[in-house]
């Protein structure tokens, strides 16, 4: 008897409460933004970190353990990834679109010209250049992680993934910082909007990256990947590359040229 090469997922609730969790959250933030509290948005961050934690848990029990991910299985994950980013690929478009509709062009609200007057943009060869460095160095330690785990070393493996996780990190706080120091805010005109927007936008996948990235360290150390089995790795290193292509364009537009 031949065995079926798909998998059929059984009955799960992890969509269900990963919906209820999106639905306080994003009810939570319009009730935080009237100032009516955080304690819905907690809630919803909550559930969504707990779903989070339950479905991953699962899918890795489905590959590492219970054989499901076969050849044909890891064969649509992959399509299944790379769908994933081509629509968030299609997301920052929107928003480059945005961009440069309102910078090409400055309205006479503007003032007719890119800042517009009284904006004062930051120094792209400050902050925005060592974040520049700091995640093309992160995509030299993913690249050494993968070829750790293709060459089956996996303590080399394990050195570029935490190098990773550290340059994550460290790029996260620096943008915090940055946008503590900006002499502007989301709400000074159309500048102020695409800034924080574009920007707050890839700083959100850089943390969700270093999630996928924290996860990734965790399974390399409990032996879940192999030379020929890491398909979680490889998700994770595509959705990295991602991000730093999105982030060369940001700084070459928003920071460099927009500035």
């Amino acid at each position: 008897m031949l065995r079926n090469p798909f998998h059929l997922v059984e009955f799960s609730p992890w969509p269900f409460t990963a919906a209820s969790g999106a639905l306080f959250l994003t009810v939570g933030l319009v009730s935080w933004f009237h100032g009516k509290g955080v304690i819905l948005m907690l809630v919803g961050v909550l559930v969504i970190v707990l779903t989070m934690v339950q479905w991953w848990r699962d899918v890795v029990r489905e590959g590492t353990y219970q054989g499901y991910h076969t050849t044909w299985v890891g064969f649509n994950l992959r399509w299944g990834m790379i769908l994933f980013i081509f629509s968030w690929s299609m997301l920052f478009f929107v928003f480059f679109l945005g961009f440069f509709h309102s910078s090409l062009v400055p309205a006479v609200e503007l003032g007719c010209v890119w800042p517009p007057v009284g904006i004062m943009p930051l120094n792209a060869f400050k902050v925005p250049l060592l974040n520049t460095a700091v995640l093309l160095g992160s995509g030299v330690s993913v690249t050494w992680a993968h070829h750790g785990l293709m060459t089956g070393s996996r303590e080399e493996a394990l050195y570029g993934l935490g190098l990773t996780v550290l340059f994550g990190v460290y790029f996260t706080i620096l943008q915090w910082g940055e946008y503590q120091e900006a002499s502007f805010s989301v709400t000074d005109g159309v500048y102020g909007s695409t800034f924080f927007v574009m920007t707050g936008f890839h700083g959100f996948h850089v943390l969700i990256g270093s999630v996928f990235w924290v996860v990734c360290t965790v399974r390399c150390y409990l032996h879940h990947f192999s030379v020929f089995h890491h398909f979680g790795f490889e998700a994770a290193a595509w959705y990295w590359h991602f991000v730093d292509v999105v982030w060369i364009f940001l700084y070459l537009c928003i920071y460099w040229w927009g500035s």
